[in-house]
């Protein structure tokens, strides 16, 4: 039986507002760490719940995940769905 290995989704919060510029400038970042380290991702994006809370994410291999956080330090963490 081959096992499924888990994705993690990393998450970095931004209030105010402009969140969602500084959500999505942030994703831009994302995306060169990601090419820079060669890192498989599974979702690379923003989110905006609220007027005044944006957030960026990167869903990646919990391989990965512990490159990312030292290097990125993202502001949490879940088990991606």
């Amino acid at each position: 039986r081959k096992t499924v290995a888990r994705k993690i989704k990393l998450i970095w919060d931004f209030r105010g507002p402009t969140a969602q510029k500084t959500a999505e400038h942030h994703a831009v970042h994302l995306k060169e760490f990601a090419q820079t380290e060669e890192l498989q991702t599974y979702g690379l994006d923003t989110q905006a719940p609220s007027e005044l809370m944006a957030m960026a994410f990167m869903i990646v291999d919990e391989k990965d995940m512990l490159v990312v956080r030292d290097a990125l330090k993202p502001h949490r963490a879940e088990v991606a769905k």
